[in-house]
């Protein structure tokens, strides 16, 4: 059992790192980061359901490693100010110069999603060999 916990993290993981540089590359590309607007809530249910099975599962560290990342990533959706279309609302982004923090965020998070990875795939060898 242990073993499935630790593919399906090591697969929503996977998803989760192509959201991230989706993210990081969107602006580059020409793009705004409107248009991953509809992304944000996929990426707010893959980690949220990933540290919940850590707590259900009783992996304790890796549960502590994911809390802080899925509260705030629920904390940046509640807090939406009424009238702006989501986490990531293009008029404000440019007017407010909020593009740059918001790629920094990106690339904290590619970087957490990758040593995530690390940790789901190290973690899923152990429970192989162990079963």
């Amino acid at each position: 059992m242990e073993a499935v916990v630790f593919v399906f993290s090591l697969l929503d993981c996977c998803a989760l790192i192509f959201l991230s540089v989706y993210f990081v590359s969107l602006p580059e590309a020409g793009g705004s980061l409107a248009g991953g607007l509809r992304w944000v809530i996929p990426e707010l249910i893959g980690h949220t359901i990933v540290t919940v099975l850590m707590l259900i599962s009783l992996h304790w560290f890796i549960f502590l490693l994911n809390l802080p990342v899925a509260t705030w990533n629920i904390y940046r959706y509640i807090m939406v100010p009424s009238g702006n279309m989501g986490v990531f609302d293009p008029t404000e982004i440019h007017n407010r110069g909020q593009l740059k923090s918001h790629m920094k965020e990106a690339m904290i998070k590619l970087g957490f999603h990758l040593l995530c990875f690390f940790m789901y795939l190290y973690s899923m060898i152990l429970a192989l060999i162990n079963d």
